[in-house]
C-alpha cells in the first residue's frame, strides 16, 4: 500500500515554530527522494523543500531558506519539516510527496492528504 500521512500542523503565532512530520509506507519510502509542498487558498501548489534518499542532498525554496529545514529518518520511514520564524501568511495546507529515484530532482508522483498550517499575527 502506498501511503503518505502528514501530521504536526496547527495554528501558531508569527515568529513561532512548528515541526511537520510525514510517515511513509515502506514501498513508497525506500530509495526514494521526498519533499514538502504547500498550497494556500486560491493559489497553486508550490514547492517548499526536498531531500534525497540518503539525506545528503537537500534543497529549499528561496522563500523559506534559512527558516525551514527538511530532514529524514530512514529507520523510522519519516521526513520532517522544521519551520522556524513563521511569517504571517494565509493558511496553507502542507503536503508530503515522494518521487521514484534517489535524487529530489524531478517530478513528484505520490502525495499525502496534507496538514493545515495557519500563522496569526
Amino acid at each position: 500500500q502506498v501511503r503518505l500521512v502528514e501530521s504536526g500542523g496547527g495554528s501558531v503565532q508569527a515568529g513561532g515554530s512548528l515541526r511537520l512530520s510525514c510517515a511513509a509506507s515502506e514501498r513508497i519510502f525506500r530509495n526514494n527522494a521526498m519533499g514538502w509542498f504547500r498550497q494556500a487558498p486560491g493559489k497553486a501548489r508550490e514547492f517548499v523543500a526536498a531531500i534525497s534518499w540518503s539525506g545528503d542532498d537537500t534543497f529549499h525554496a528561496d522563500s523559506v531558506k534559512g527558516r525551514f529545514t527538511i530532514s529524514r529518518d530512514n529507520a523510522k520511514r519519516r521526513i520532517y519539516l522544521q519551520m522556524n520564524r513563521l511569517e504571517v501568511e494565509k493558511a496553507a495546507v502542507y503536503y508530503c510527496a515522494a518521487r521514484g529515484g534517489e535524487s529530489w530532482r524531478g517530478v513528484f508522483e505520490s502525495w499525502g492528504q496534507g496538514t493545515q498550517v495557519a500563522v496569526s499575527s
